[in-house]
């Protein structure tokens, strides 16, 4: 969430703000004059604003009618020690969110902000509900390169060959190839046919690619178009190409290598102009040298290959993916779209995601329907978000040089460490201080090639923070949050999720 902007000359009153919103969990951030404000609205906004009416330099009501220019959606607060008409009715006509008179009641003051932001938030959904749905989202640097190259072909018929683990959205980029190209909606408006190679049976697969004449075979009563026939001036996207029948590829090799091929019982030849774009999740090198897959056919597809990445390589675009497919499946449902909190949103960008993109579709459909209340947290996520793996799941996922999973803790981690790694060590620090057996102990795992290095020692950190501070509070949370610095609703949610025993 965005920073709660307080504006006031008054010193006094912004520390007051500061303080009691600091404890309720909000960011805050102040200025003394409204020129600040609108210097620091060039690279930043608030989630909402709160403005003293009278200041040296420039009035509230004006800061309003120029933040109101740039931010018409944003909700300003307008305080003020004159509770005079005027300019009360100046404020709402202005498009203040409410108007608090000073002095204020703190509890009433903090309750009307946290109301602000609920209308902030849900403005933005309404943004995000009216905005065009984007073809594919990333900002991630290996996405980017995924936009760089479909730009780069897209006034190409040329045969590409995607590859990525099966929930990454090849399906997506044969799409945006297909509509930027001469051939799409961009271009003629040629048709884009699918279809997954994997998912017919072998006999039928066959006639679903080249069509049939009729009484080729048992039940074929009347002639049928083939993909290629009905594919003629667009585009073919064949997936999970690597699973194809080996007989059924030397077909495929003659059609791309001559446009010509014959329906099933057809002997009149047939052409087609027909771009293939195919896919796979396989290592189709892998495939050629075990005899599954023709070398021939697969240098043919092999013209531009194009790999999109795993989601657990592109971890910056999983919170615009969860809100855009909250988005999505709330419209699908008919209901109004849930938020999720930035804590939240930090389990889902540490989670491994062996599914990928679809995995994490499923899962915001799931909260969709699942979730008790409109904010989704943490603790509302799905089970698989908080089971550690077992020992051998891990050790295979090590050994297949994958990720292990993100969302660790402390006998996760044990389960492919030694235990003196996977337990918050109680030994005395060396005479030289903590941060060299820090050190030591980051080098160690660190070499070992040992799993989510930075959440294992991070655990380990506050765990031992929160401990000795309950050790010396005597198990006073509150207490305890006060003498380490955090909230009480901080400590209460560390407790939980380090499974620390109070």
């Amino acid at each position: 969430m965005k920073p709660i902007w307080i504006v006031d000359d008054d010193q006094s009153i912004r520390f007051v703000l500061e303080k009691a919103l600091a404890r309720e969990q909000l960011p805050v951030r102040s200025f003394s004059n409204p020129r600040d404000v609108l210097t620091a609205l060039a690279d930043d906004e608030p989630q909402v604003l709160v403005s003293d009416i009278r200041m040296p330099g420039g009035s509230g009501l004006e800061l309003l009618a120029k933040v109101k220019e740039r931010l018409p959606g944003l909700p300003v607060i307008i305080m003020t020690a004159y509770s005079d008409l005027d300019s009360a009715v100046s404020a709402f006509q202005g498009g203040a969110f409410e108007y608090l008179p000073k002095p204020f009641d703190l509890t009433k003051a903090v309750e009307l902000i946290r109301r602000a932001v609920e209308e902030s938030l849900r403005e933005e959904v309404n943004d995000e509900r009216n905005a065009p749905a984007p073809e594919i989202l990333g900002q991630a640097p290996a996405m980017q390169d995924v936009f760089r190259a479909i730009g780069r072909l897209s006034q190409s018929n040329v045969t590409v060959l995607i590859t990525g683990e099966s929930g990454s959205g090849k399906e997506l980029v044969a799409r945006a190839l297909h509509r930027h190209s001469p051939r799409g909606d961009l271009g003629s408006n040629g048709p884009f046919i699918a279809i997954n190679t994997a998912a017919i049976p072998k006999d039928l697969l066959e006639s679903e690619l080249f069509g049939h004449e009729r009484g080729a075979f048992t039940g074929a009563q009347t002639m049928r178009r083939g993909r290629f026939e009905q594919a003629d001036g667009g585009t073919l996207f064949l997936d999970e190409i690597g699973d194809m029948p080996f007989d059924l590829q030397t077909r495929l090799l003659r059609v791309l290598s001559d446009g010509q091929f014959y329906r099933v019982g057809g002997h009149q030849p047939l052409r087609s102009n027909v771009r293939v774009i195919a896919a796979t999740h396989q290592n189709l090198e892998d495939r050629v040298r075990q005899g599954a897959f023709r070398e021939d056919l697969f240098h043919r597809l092999n013209v531009i290959r194009l790999r999109l990445p795993p989601l657990r390589e592109r971890n910056e675009d999983v919170a615009a993916l969860t809100r855009f497919f909250l988005q999505k499946s709330a419209k699908e449902l008919g209901v109004e779209p849930k938020r999720i909190t930035e804590e939240a949103l930090d389990r889902l960008r540490t989670f491994e995601f062996p599914g990928n993109v679809r995995q994490l579709e499923n899962v915001c459909h799931w909260l969709t329907v699942m979730a008790p209340a409109q904010v989704i947290e943490s603790k509302d996520l799905p089970p698989e978000f908080f089971t550690p793996a077992t020992p051998a799941e891990l050790a295979n996922r090590v050994m297949a040089g994958g990720l292990a999973p993100a969302v660790g803790s402390a006998p996760l981690a044990a389960a492919v460490l030694p235990a003196s790694v996977g337990e918050v060590t109680t030994a005395a620090p060396s005479t030289g201080g903590w941060l060299p057996d820090l050190e030591a102990e980051a080098k160690r795992l660190l070499e070992s090639g040992a799993p989510e290095v930075w959440d294992l020692l991070s655990r380990q950190f506050e765990a031992k923070l929160i401990q000795t501070a309950l050790l010396l509070t005597r198990g006073r949370r509150i207490e305890a949050a006060q003498k380490l610095g955090i909230g009480r609703n901080t400590i209460t949610r560390k407790i939980q999720e380090l499974g620390i025993e109070d």
